[in-house]
């Protein structure tokens, strides 16, 4: 067992004992479902001995031929385009969900109720009463959950969450955190697509971007107190995805807020979807009495360190640590030093330890964040939304 990962990470060249198999029901292809299917078909043979075997049983989505074409793809065995039937699989021991934001609520309580383990893409819920019945009935039924708040498994950031949790920074003071990207600016022409429908997203930036920003900060800092916030929609009314004429944009195309933690750390958490030249730009850092740590996704596998007295003041700054040395977390089940992996190995990294948790009756908490998570960010998105809107600052009750 590995202290840095929470799960074994044996990588010799034999198993002692077979690994047990358990039945995947995916709902979704597009991109989520192609981001967990390669997680899923990596893990036996890299997270090398694996704690389970993903059988990939089935693949769901509302249009048959586009559903039949992903289980081809992907390897699943069949299809389903409906996810009640998908539910009465027994086959099926896992159900991932990574459809839209309106589609997690309500399967994933079914999926409880039939004794299902559930994997849940991000936000958990478009509110926090949506998010308080998954966990309601998650709890109630006694299966393993887990939103897939999948940056919590990038090796950098599980090193910052060991100098964080190990007091190794001492007294956290700041956490500021930034999350940009370009995708519906105007030059890019794009319609009014359901992440930007609030009846279906339940907000935009702040949900799509700006939840990861709020589950690393209770993950890396502690828990959020209070919040004052500001958001803005830029272009309120786009083309419609099928038909003529425009529909009105309904949700935040960015927001900024501050943020009290019960620590009595401070923080500012910032989103946007219209900052020209940033793909997918999310920096966050935190400073400590003893130091600092800054992440940036786009250069992942890499730390930027600061550690007060630790150089002459001639010379004193940031130090770069490419974080892929085989005692770094997760590093044992991939490449030498140096040769660094990407985004996708996130996910290879949260069902690994979700299916480990399964198998040994684990809590899938402190290193995976709980449908209890998923529900406390989604609170803190609601006060977010709720300051926005009454100007004022909000304090955050769960």
């Amino acid at each position: 067992m590995s202290e840095k990962t929470g799960f074994t990470t044996m990588a010799g060249p034999k198993a002692g004992t077979s690994a047990p198999e358990i039945g995947v029901g995916l709902m979704g292809y597009a991109f989520m479902g192609k981001a967990h299917s390669n997680a899923y078909k990596k893990i036996p043979y890299m997270m090398y001995p694996p704690p389970a075997i993903p059988k990939l049983i089935a693949i769901c989505g509302r249009t048959e031929a586009a559903a039949a074409e992903a289980a081809r793809r992907y390897g699943y065995e069949g299809y389903y385009t409906d996810w009640r039937k998908m539910l009465e699989d027994d086959r099926i021991q896992l159900f991932d969900n990574g459809g839209p934001n309106d589609a997690h609520a309500e399967p994933c309580i079914a999926a409880a109720k039939a004794g299902k383990h559930i994997f849940c893409e991000k936000p958990l819920a478009r509110t926090g009463e949506e998010a308080k019945k998954m966990l309601d009935a998650a709890v109630k039924a006694g299966v393993r959950h887990q939103v897939a708040f999948n940056y919590r498994f990038v090796p950098a950031i599980r090193q910052a969450y060991e100098l964080t949790r190990s007091g190794a920074l001492g007294k956290i003071y700041h956490y500021r955190a930034v999350y940009l990207q370009e995708w519906i600016l105007p030059h890019y022409g794009t319609p009014k697509i359901w992440r930007l429908d609030k009846k279906v997203a339940g907000s935009g930036a702040l949900g799509d971007l700006g939840a990861h920003l709020v589950d690393l900060g209770r993950f890396l800092v502690g828990e959020m107190k209070s919040v004052s916030a500001l958001t803005r929609t830029f272009i309120e009314e786009r083309p419609l995805v099928e038909g003529s004429g425009t529909g009105k944009v309904d949700v935040d195309d960015a927001f900024v807020t501050t943020v009290e933690f019960e620590n009595g750390a401070i923080g500012t958490l910032e989103a946007s979807r219209f900052a020209a030249g940033r793909k997918n730009y999310e920096v966050l850092e935190i400073n400590g009495e003893k130091g600092s740590i800054r992440f940036n996704l786009e250069r992942m596998n890499e730390l930027d360190v600061f550690w007060v007295g630790d150089q002459p003041k001639e010379t004193q700054g940031f130090r770069n640590v490419l974080v892929t040395e085989g005692y770094h977390p997760f590093w044992s089940n991939w490449w030498p030093h140096g040769h660094i992996i990407g985004w996708e190995h996130s996910f290879v990294h949260e069902l690994t330890h979700f299916l480990d948790c399964i198998v040994h009756k684990k809590d899938v908490a402190p290193y995976g964040a709980t449908f209890e998570d998923g529900y406390r960010a989604a609170v803190i998105c609601d006060g977010i939304l709720e300051s926005a809107r009454a100007r004022k600052q909000v304090d955050i009750r769960f």
